[in-house]
C-alpha cells in the first residue's frame, strides 16, 4: 500500500493562457490524491493570471504567486519550491501534461526503491496535443551518466526532501533543471527511472527552429557553476563528453519515435 505523503508540484507560468488549463487539468485528474500545485506567474501579460485565479478559487490545493517583474522560469520554480510543504517535489511546466497515474506510479516506485530522485520516459507532442515522438530513459542514472548530458526530463523529475532537504535551481540563465539534478545526484549517487511514458512534453512551433548552438555556452556554464571547472575544462567536457552523448541520445530517441509513430499509424488504420 503506497504511503500517501504530500506532493508539491512546481509550475512556472508566463503568457501560458493557450496551454495552462490542459496542464492543470492533467494534475487535477491524477489518481494520486494528496498533492498541492504551487504556481508562480512571471508577470504574464495575457489571460494567464485570470485562468490561474479561477482555478485557485475553485481548488484549495492550488496556490498561486504573482510576480510583477519578469524574472525567468528558474526564479519562479525556486519561489514555488520555497513555499512547498510536501515531502516530494515534482515539476510540470505550463505547456506540458501528465498521464493520470504518473504520481501514483512514481511514488510507489520511489518507496519500493527507497530512492531520492525518480524520473520517467515521456512523449513529445505538438501544439494540437498530437503525439510526435517519444523520449526513452535508462532505468538507472549515476552522477557520471548525468555529467555526460541531461537525461532527465524536468516534467518527469520527482525528488524526496526527507533524504537531503530541498534542492533549488541554481541562478544560471538556462539549464537550471540539469544543474539541480546534478546537485541531487552529488548527494544521493543514483536515480531510478520508469521506462514507461508518464508525461507529454509539448514542442512549441516557435521552438522547433531554435538554434541548439546557442545553448552551448549555457551547457558549459553548468560544468563551471556546479563543479567549479575552469572555462577550458568546462568546454573540454562539453565537446568531448556532452556532445557525443547528446547526439547518441538524439539518435536513439529518433529510432524509438519512428517505431512509435509507425505503430500509431497502424492503430489508426484499424
Amino acid at each position: 500500500m503506497i504511503k500517501e505523503d504530500l506532493v508539491s508540484i512546481v509550475m512556472p507560468t508566463y503568457n501560458s493562457a493557450k496551454f495552462v488549463e490542459e496542464s492543470i487539468e492533467s494534475i487535477i485528474h491524477q489518481t494520486y490524491p494528496n498533492w498541492e500545485l504551487i504556481i508562480t506567474d512571471d508577470n504574464s501579460s495575457d489571460e494567464t493570471r485570470s485562468i490561474l485565479q479561477r482555478y485557485a478559487s475553485e481548488y484549495k490545493n492550488i496556490k498561486i504567486f504573482l510576480l510583477y517583474t519578469n524574472s525567468g522560469a528558474g526564479y519562479c520554480r525556486n519561489n514555488s519550491i520555497k513555499h512547498a510543504r510536501g515531502r516530494y517535489i515534482a515539476f510540470c511546466d505550463s505547456d506540458d501534461c501528465w498521464v493520470p497515474e504518473k504520481l501514483e506510479r512514481q511514488l510507489s516506485f520511489m518507496q519500493e526503491k527507497n530512492c531520492c530522485l525518480c524520473y520517467s520516459s515521456y512523449y513529445t507532442c505538438n501544439e494540437q496535443s498530437e503525439i510526435t515522438g517519444v523520449v526513452k530513459v535508462p532505468p538507472k542514472l549515476t552522477l557520471k551518466d548525468m555529467k555526460h548530458d541531461n537525461k532527465i526530463g524536468c516534467l518527469t523529475g520527482i525528488y524526496d526532501t526527507t533524504k537531503f532537504g530541498k534542492f533549488y535551481m541554481p541562478p544560471i540563465r538556462k539549464r537550471q533543471d540539469w544543474a539541480m539534478f546534478l546537485n541531487i545526484l552529488r548527494k544521493c549517487g543514483v536515480a531510478y527511472g520508469i521506462t514507461d511514458e508518464l508525461a507529454y512534453y509539448r514542442i512549441l512551433d516557435c521552438s522547433i527552429s531554435r538554434n541548439k548552438h546557442t545553448l552551448i555556452k549555457y551547457n558549459a556554464e553548468v560544468y563551471s557553476s556546479i563543479f567549479g571547472y575552469s572555462k577550458f575544462k568546462a568546454y573540454s567536457y562539453l565537446y568531448c563528453l556532452f556532445l557525443p552523448s547528446y547526439f547518441a541520445k538524439q539518435l536513439k530517441n529518433k529510432y524509438h519515435s519512428l517505431k512509435l509513430m509507425k505503430r500509431l499509424r497502424r492503430k489508426k488504420k484499424k
